[in-house]
């Protein structure tokens, strides 16, 4: 059987794209690229924190009956877990952020529409890392009263320190 006319396929991407698919050039390659990047690069560094999350909270020690405030307190008094846990906050919030945001760049149809709902997840975005970062390093399990004594309310090990 010989190819003719009535029967070649034309290349793809030759023909006239719809104009509702083609927006402005707003939306320069290389930042697409470099979210792309940080997705991947991001994704496998989180899958690595989560395991070494789920391992030390999980399968150490009393695993997940030993998961109190004083764990979580013991834990944070030690820089290098409050690194861990800083590094995965920001990280997911941000990886789930872009996401978050191609989602929305893809089926919002309006550009207002479009502008607001990532300004509300921009805004939202700050907010959740600003009070993680905040709870992270501020964390003070000890707390005492107005004369420097220890209230009833903190955990037992308060006491030998």
């Amino acid at each position: 059987m010989t190819a003719t006319a009535e029967s070649t396929i034309a290349a793809p991407r030759t023909g006239r794209i719809d104009p509702k698919y083609t927006r402005g050039t707003s939306a320069g390659g290389s930042y697409e690229m470099m979210a792309w990047l940080f997705m991947r690069i991001s994704g496998v560094i989180l899958v690595a924190l989560i395991f070494i999350h789920l391992f030390s909270n999980l399968l150490v020690g009393d695993g997940i009956n030993g998961l109190d405030f004083g764990f979580v307190a013991g834990k944070w008094a030690d820089p290098f877990w409050q690194f861990m846990d800083l590094a995965m906050l920001w990280l997911a919030m941000l990886h789930g952020t872009n996401g978050v945001r191609t989602i929305i760049n893809d089926y919002a149809e309006r550009d207002g529409v479009r502008f607001w709902l990532k300004m509300v997840l921009y805004v939202a975005t700050v907010v959740i890392i600003v009070l993680g970062t905040l709870v992270i390093f501020t964390f003070e399990p000890c707390l005492t009263d107005a004369t420097g004594a220890l209230l009833e309310a903190s955990p037992a090990f308060c006491e030998t320190l």
